[in-house]
């Protein structure tokens, strides 16, 4: 083993350690890609070069992500300086008629809305209008995080199949089709969703279920904007609605985040009024991603339709500036030009803010998969790169168990591993490439692998089962304190993972 793989290994230890202590990856990360540049090359001139190449080969094969999140986050700030987002989800709360269909309708609404929208700009939708709606049906505040937990942090974010930037994550370090990891991908994340949702009701929802409204609720949302943080988070009794005496408030739930989405004026007021054209925005925008939807289940199981590997994104996205623009052109007919302008600047500033830390991460990660090594490291484009992530597992293959569940276990825990930074993404290229070099002993595929590790880690990180993600935001619209509700999320999440990973090794 040469020095140069032994200073990756020691890098590749040194950010697994600081994720699990909570500490932000991105000083190990350039840290550790100087010194494998270093040992390899043993030029200081090059392994300062390669620290930037890194950043710029990471951005170059993830820049795709950070577009497609800033269409979406302008589409819905576009929406929101009408009211169509609310007017959007506000049908769906006359269907909680008491506090066990409440926790389906929140489970199964909050899951489609987050597939397309994302769950924390979802939640700002859920939280205003239908969180209200089934306190006051009578289900608990506690219950009402725990299926917004599963069904958004976990489920939806945990296949993102429909965005699709997770499976291309990890894609971009496995070498497989990043549609085949979204399906695996989808059919893990359905069986550790539903599981959780029906343990975590049977352990801690049905008992807490009131038969009588919450006084003090609003059944459509007592508020169209709380005030606070990104996706709504109050700073005092908002979300619409005022939390009962004997449910504690988050301490952390005022510091959630401390930037405002998109599409509101200084003052938290909709920047138009215009009834009839709200309402036309409020079906039109999801009509059209429901006809999205259709023609990417078509191009991916028929042959109805054309389609390429990794589409997905670029329709979700395309669809999304273009229904932003038509939004903006019809409200602020006047001023359109400047107003579409602004709303994708900050969708590219929420974007980055959001992602921008898994550059240097990636980095460093892909300095150790030949694929993309050889452009970080300055080698000539006919010169292989090195190989130093699969080439240290292929020298621990022989003490490796040629087992399939072994494997596949392994790689959820490692997955879990990676997602303790908060993020649930920022390891995703690292566990694609573990996923590409232990497939072939184990005798699984490796978008299966990688499938199950992503699950791993987007549901601790993404996240359901640590208190410093972004479940905080979760926790603070339902008014209780966050590592409560983790308490309440371990076992029934947990048994979902362990019982989707047997699963995956069996079908797949």
């Amino acid at each position: 083993m040469g020095a140069a793989q032994i200073v990756f290994l020691v890098g590749l230890a040194s950010l697994i350690v600081a994720m699990a202590l909570r500490k932000n990856v991105m000083i190990p990360a350039v840290l550790a890609t100087f010194a494998t540049a270093l040992a390899y090359s043993g030029s200081v001139p090059n392994a300062i070069m390669s620290v930037f190449r890194a950043t710029i080969t990471s951005g170059t094969a993830l820049f795709e992500i950070f577009i497609v999140i800033a269409a979406v986050t302008s589409m819905l700030a576009a929406m929101r300086a009408i009211g169509s987002d609310e007017v959007m989800v506000r049908p769906v709360s006359r269907w909680m008629v008491n506090g066990r269909v409440a926790y389906i309708v929140l489970f199964v609404f909050t899951y489609f809305l987050s597939l397309f929208f994302w769950p924390t700009p979802a939640l700002a939708l859920i939280g205003a209008v239908l969180l209200p709606a089934a306190i006051k049906v009578g289900l608990p505040p506690l219950g009402a995080a725990v299926v917004l937990a599963i069904s958004g942090q976990g489920m939806s974010i945990a296949s993102d199949y429909v965005i699709g930037l997770a499976p291309s994550i990890s894609a971009s370090g496995a070498g497989v089709p990043a549609d085949d990891i979204a399906d695996r991908a989808l059919v893990i994340s359905l069986i550790v969703g539903i599981t959780a949702a029906v343990l975590a009701y049977f352990l801690t929802v049905r008992r807490r279920m009131r038969t009588d409204a919450v006084p003090g609720t609003d059944p459509i949302g007592g508020t169209g904007h709380p005030p606070g943080g990104v996706g709504g988070t109050p700073a005092g009794p908002a979300a619409g609605f005022a939390p009962s005496p004997e449910v504690a408030v988050s301490p952390t739930a005022t510091d959630v985040l401390d930037e405002e989405l998109p599409g509101f004026e200084d003052d938290g007021t909709r920047i138009t009024d215009r009834p009839t054209l709200t309402r036309a925005w409020a079906i039109g925008v999801p009509a059209a991603f429901v006809a999205v939807l259709v023609y990417m289940l078509a191009g991916r199981f028929t042959d109805l339709v054309p389609w390429e590997d990794g589409a997905g994104a670029s329709l979700v996205g395309g669809t999304a500036i273009i229904l932003m623009a038509l939004v903006t052109v019809t409200s602020r007919r006047s001023d359109a030009l400047e107003f579409c302008a602004t709303h994708f600047i900050d969708g590219l500033s929420y974007a980055f803010k959001a992602m921008g830390i898994i550059l240097p991460v990636a980095g460093f990660v892909y300095i150790g998969i030949p694929d993309y090594s050889g452009a970080i490291l300055g080698l000539d484009d006919d010169t292989t790169g090195p190989a130093f992530l699969f080439d240290t597992v292929e020298r621990v293959q022989p003490y490796i168990p040629d087992n399939g569940v072994f494997v596949a276990l392994s790689m959820l825990f490692i997955g879990m591993a990676v997602g303790l930074d908060g993020s649930g993404w920022a390891g995703l290229p690292l566990t694609g490439g573990l996923a590409a070099a232990l497939a072939p002993q184990s005798g699984m595929d490796t978008a299966t692998l990688a499938a199950i590790a992503q699950n791993g880690a987007t549901w601790t990180g993404g996240g359901t089962l640590v208190i410093w993600s972004s479940l905080v935001v979760v926790a603070g619209f339902c008014r209780i304190p966050v590592a409560e509700l983790v308490r309440h999320l371990v076992v029934p999440v947990m048994a979902g993972l362990l019982l989707a990973t047997g699963a995956a090794v069996v079908i797949w």
